[in-house]
């Protein structure tokens, strides 16, 4: 029987094998902890982070999903900077489900492409 984090390691190799970030179109990974979430864009061919964007620094007491979505915001903003408009969406093992559908939705909104 797997443990959750062999699961979790499990379906990320299986994702990372599809997903590859290229200048053109980098990957936007999640990974989510109990307490806060970060995201990257990353180029993987040149293996550069273009932007990024965590919970660490959000002071507002708000429920896990909020914040989620505030960090899916920055990320979007950050990557605008960087000149990123499409990326290619990594979930990093995690479930498309609460604070990592969140933050995808809330970059959507903002402008991100994926």
């Amino acid at each position: 029987m797997l443990t959750k984090l062999e699961r979790r390691t499990k379906i990320k190799r299986r994702i990372r094998d599809k997903v590859l970030g290229t200048s053109e179109r980098p990957r936007l990974t999640v990974y989510r902890s109990n307490k806060q979430i970060y995201a990257q864009i990353v180029d993987d061919i040149a293996g550069t982070t273009l932007a990024a964007a965590s919970s660490l620094k959000i002071e507002d007491k708000l429920p896990k999903k909020e914040i989620a979505a505030k960090v899916g915001e920055l990320i979007a903003e950050k990557a605008k900077e960087a000149g990123v408009e499409t990326v290619s969406f990594d979930r990093n093992g995690f479930l498309y489900h609460g604070r990592v559908k969140e933050l995808a939705n809330a970059a959507r909104k903002a402008g991100l492409k994926f």
